[in-house]
């Protein structure tokens, strides 16, 4: 019924995601026990999605639509495997196998690896952020995990992932959000920006809900944040490399989007824009960025 799968895994995962998971060898059908390397054809009910993967949410449309492609077009990029329980468990590339279960397909092409439990979190955490998949609370509960259970830290993960330590630390900071602001940021009420302002907020939650029900911008939300604290703890902040509250909202904002540490000089005559990288990855990923071309 599907059309036959992938010859070869395809270059689009990015060179973070392609560093854990190796070079994929040629297709090998799975026969008599034989779990090869490469890139396989495997029953999709022999597949099961991992309870702790970093992606909770899945957009009902977006899924039909990738379906209906799926059902004409097969799945073009295979899913990531790994060997569990006598079947397999999915590592990552939940998405494509339920929208090929919606269209109905038996089999699946997917790359099996014998990755550990930390293995399994790392490679999912990189091919989703990479496919900017994950809501930011997702990718703090990720990261929080990864150094909580198994030990990384900031540092390790931001090389990981690309993204500067200070990215890493921002993101961890939101689960210290009350349970109602993380939804919010969750199912995309509040953006990341939001977020970050609401954390220095002295009541976070009463300032979520004036933010949503009135539209508030980012800037907007940290001006109500500061001046809700006493003048003696934002005396220093106003002080923040002789910027003013905008440029400074702007830095963050970019900084956000990028995962990277960004500068603003601006003055009366124009100014410039400072992004900070500390690896070749990061340096290709703004390239990519700037001409649009896919990460």
């Amino acid at each position: 019924m599907n059309d036959d799968p992938v010859r070869k895994r395809p270059s689009g995962l990015g060179r973070g995601l392609s560093a854990l998971l190796g070079e994929a060898g040629p297709e090998e059908p799975i026969g008599g026990g034989v779990r090869t390397p490469g890139v396989q054809t495997i029953a999709i009910a022999a597949i099961r999605p991992h309870p702790g993967q970093p992606r909770r949410r899945f957009d009902e449309g977006a899924l039909d639509e990738l379906a209906k492609s799926i059902g004409v077009r097969g799945v073009i990029q295979p899913i990531v495997v790994r060997p569990h329980e006598g079947g397999f468990q999915i590592v990552a590339g939940e998405r494509r196998w339920r929208a090929a279960q919606r269209a109905q397909l038996h089999e699946i092409p997917a790359i099996v690896r014998d990755f550990t439990e930390a293995e399994t979190l790392e490679v999912a955490l990189v091919e989703n952020i990479q496919r900017e998949d994950l809501n930011a609370i997702e990718e703090a509960e990720a990261y929080h995990r990864l150094t909580v259970d198994y030990g990384h830290s900031q540092e390790e993960l931001a090389k990981l992932v690309h993204k500067s330590r200070s990215h890493v630390a921002n993101l961890i900071r939101l689960l210290d959000l009350p349970a109602s602001v993380r939804e919010a940021v969750a199912d995309g009420r509040l953006s990341m920006g939001h977020a970050r302002a609401l954390i220095t907020a002295s009541d976070p939650v009463a300032l979520a809900e004036k933010v949503m029900a009135e539209g508030l911008s980012v800037r907007e939300t940290e001006r109500l944040a500061r001046a809700a604290k006493p003048t003696s703890a934002r005396a220093g902040k106003m002080e923040y490399k002789g910027s003013n509250a905008d440029v400074e909202a702007l830095e963050r904002q970019l900084g956000d989007l990028l995962g990277l540490n960004v500068q603003i000089r601006h003055g009366p005559g124009g100014g410039s824009v400072t992004l900070n990288y500390s690896t070749l990855e990061q340096l290709d990923m703004i390239c990519q960025r700037l001409t649009g071309e896919a990460i």
